[in-house]
């Protein structure tokens, strides 16, 4: 995938959810391009890069790419681009709408999301922004070094 690619394929969301104040991510290529480094200052976007080979910094990633990769190369013979995608799609839709969560007192992953939306006043609701919270890298190596 290369860095224009990651930029459009991120252009979508972030017409659809607001633009985050940063996204965190690993040191691959695609992402240290010039294309995307080019776009986070266009767009007005931090990004973080997590230092190398300390995958626990991303590891809510790590963990679904992880599960995923499991289950896309072991369990299904992708046949082509189009057939991942559309693979893909569906385990999306089957893990934010079908799937029960024990995480989530079993309910799904929109219908957590939608009640913890319907929890917030809307003078709290954010604007201009991707409505989930980025955790802060600093805050996290300070709880770190407390342990």
């Amino acid at each position: 995938m290369s860095g224009r690619s990651v930029v459009r394929e991120l252009a979508e969301p972030i017409a659809q959810l607001g633009k985050p104040n940063r996204f965190v991510s690993d040191n691959g290529t695609e992402l240290t391009s010039h294309a995307v480094l080019a776009w986070c200052g266009e767009v007005g976007v931090e990004w973080h890069y997590i230092a190398p080979g300390k995958l626990m910094q991303n590891g809510f990633c790590e963990s679904f790419n992880g599960r995923m990769r499991y289950k896309q190369h072991n369990e299904l013979l992708l046949l082509s681009l189009a057939h991942a995608r559309a693979e893909i799609e569906a385990s999306v839709q089957d893990c934010n709408l079908e799937r029960l969560h024990s995480a989530f007192g079993y309910a799904t992953t929109a219908a957590f999301a939608a009640e913890l939306d319907n929890q917030w006043p809307a003078s709290l609701h954010p604007t201009n922004s991707a409505t989930q919270l980025i955790p802060s890298t600093a805050l996290m190596r300070h709880k770190m070094a407390q342990l």
